[in-house]
């Protein structure tokens, strides 16, 4: 099969599954990977037939695809903030959201012109939010904690990859006692409420750590409420936080940071309630 016939298959039998558009980008990205050919050259070579062991794994791609299972864990990679991240199924697979966190940590960290600061991120998952920092403020200090052991193997590699230095912490965050004072204090932390669960696509909940998705108890504000008290202590006179939400539930969790000097909601590029950012 030739580089465009594959293509052509591909968006075929994956039409109940994927957009045309959608189809064509995952082709691409997944020849690239496959055969080493970027997308001219895929362009440039489209009548050249494909390698009959490459051709197999690229259709065992589809299979998986068709299972519901997200292309960043089949790839074992994905984009994010202008960095290449390590994923696999015990991390969350990272979300234009936090992007959008990152954007607004970023900013007002610059416009404060904050250097050798000390950060808590909190969840951090395969490591993406303290890596990012890092990488814009590498004077920073930071520590990130995180429930799961296995996802911190996958932190641990994404700062390796990306040589630059973490302190991973491996604490249920909800039982753990801080020791220390911060300048910033992050997270992303699990906010889907167990009564949205049916709300969640079926491949989300199949393929990603459920720990990482949902509240462990009833009360989808427990983290928030863990992370507000330990603000009061561990948070410096007017040090920075920033935090993504549930949607549902933003001015219940701005109401936990009304002893901050400054608090306030912001919505993310869908118009929900989707972040905080205070400063004590």
């Amino acid at each position: 099969m030739t580089i465009s016939a594959f293509k052509k298959y591909f968006s075929n039998e994956l039409s109940e599954w994927y957009t045309d558009s959608e189809s064509t980008f995952l082709a691409a990205i997944f020849i690239q990977k496959t055969v080493g050919f970027d997308s001219f050259h895929q362009r440039r070579f489209s009548d050249q037939e494909l390698l009959k062991a490459d051709e197999e794994r690229l259709i065992n791609v589809i299979q998986e695809l068709k299972t519901g299972k997200p292309y960043q864990q089949i790839l074992g990679e994905t984009e994010f903030y202008g960095m290449t991240f390590f994923v696999d199924e015990n991390v969350l697979i990272p979300r234009p959201e936090t992007e959008e966190l990152l954007e607004i940590a970023i900013r007002n960290i610059q416009h404060l012109k904050l250097q050798k600061v000390k950060i808590l991120d909190i969840g951090t998952g395969s490591g993406i939010i303290p890596l990012v920092l890092k990488k814009h403020f590498p004077e920073a200090e930071i520590s990130s904690v995180d429930f799961s052991e296995k996802a911190l193997q996958t932190a641990r590699r994404n700062a390796e990859h990306h040589l630059l230095k973490i302190n991973f912490i491996h604490a249920d965050y909800l039982n753990f006692e801080l020791e220390e004072s911060y300048d910033i204090i992050i997270s992303n932390p699990p906010y889907i409420g167990m009564e949205e669960e049916i709300e969640i696509a079926a491949s989300v909940k199949e393929f990603e750590p459920k720990m990482a998705l949902f509240s462990p108890v009833p009360d989808a504000l427990i983290f928030y409420r863990k992370i507000a008290e330990d603000s009061k202590k561990y948070l410096k006179d007017r040090g920075l936080l920033f935090l993504e939400i549930n949607q549902k539930l933003g001015p219940e969790t701005l109401e936990l940071y009304q002893y901050f000097s400054e608090a306030q909601l912001i919505k993310d590029l869908s118009d929900n309630d989707r972040f905080i950012f205070g400063i004590k």
